[in-house]
């Protein structure tokens, strides 16, 4: 991971934890070119944790927006899980 990556997370991980209390529900947010291998990976990453999940492809059709509602225990595990999907190609995360 490179400086700039790594200083993001951890100014996440702070904030995080300066403005909610754990656990706490968590909206992450997507965007992967539109490949059904790409969007299952991102959906397999939340299997089993009681996730709300969200598609919707762009206009276009070139991409999908992904949106996963869930409660997650601290700020380091919500950084885990941008960090195991940070993996899947073209993958943008905000």
């Amino acid at each position: 991971m490179d400086k700039k990556t790594e200083e993001f997370y951890t100014r996440l991980k702070e904030e995080l934890g300066n403005t909610s209390s754990w656990p706490s529900e968590y909206l992450y947010k997507f965007i992967v070119p539109t490949d059904t291998f790409k969007v299952k990976k991102v959906e397999d990453a939340f299997d089993n944790m009681g996730a709300v999940i969200v598609t919707k492809k762009s206009k276009t059709k070139k991409f999908t927006s992904i949106s996963v509602n869930l409660t997650m225990e601290s700020p380091e595990k919500v950084v885990e899980k941008y960090l195991e999907v940070s993996t899947v190609e073209g993958i943008i995360s905000f």
